[in-house]
């Protein structure tokens, strides 16, 4: 090695050495609502009996054939479980138990939570705003659109 690389390598050596453990992990995984109904049998019965999240994929796969890939991808990010982020789903072959706007929408990728029961490691407590991401001012007008928080449907 040239001398003129030692400095570098040694900054990248004490940055490697003081780094956290935590922030080599993997990023959070999803793991789908079947298995949170493990655990949170009433709240994942009371899901798929009640909510419409809970069956999304089917208007996504009816309305498909219709749109473009870009389209397509827009109604991904609401109607199924982590879309475009690591472990969520890629499409309905290869992610099934993640084509539909489960658990995760909301609460979080749930795969430490499964792994650990901790509570802190999936959001619990929720609130309107959390579902501002999908449910915005156009998206409610245009279906009338009322939170399930109130109603018992989690």
């Amino acid at each position: 090695m040239s001398r003129s690389r030692l400095p570098a390598m040694l900054v990248v050596l004490a940055l490697l050495a003081a780094w956290e453990p935590s922030a080599w992990a993997e990023a959070p995984r999803y793991v789908g609502s079947a298995v949170c109904a493990g655990c949170h049998p009433g709240q994942y019965e009371r899901y798929r009996q009640y909510s419409k999240k809970a069956h999304s994929s089917r208007g996504v796969k009816l309305m498909a054939k219709g749109l473009t890939p870009e389209e397509l991808a827009s109604c991904y990010g609401c109607h199924t479980t982590g879309y475009g982020k690591p472990g969520g789903f890629t499409d309905f072959a290869a992610t099934p138990e993640l084509a539909d706007a489960g658990c995760e929408v909301c609460h979080g990728p749930g795969a430490e939570h499964v792994a650990t029961s901790d509570p802190a490691a999936i959001k619990g407590k929720l609130t309107v705003a959390d579902c501002a991401p999908c449910h915005d001012d156009p998206r409610v007008r245009s279906f009338g659109y009322k939170p399930l928080l109130q109603a018992g449907a989690h």
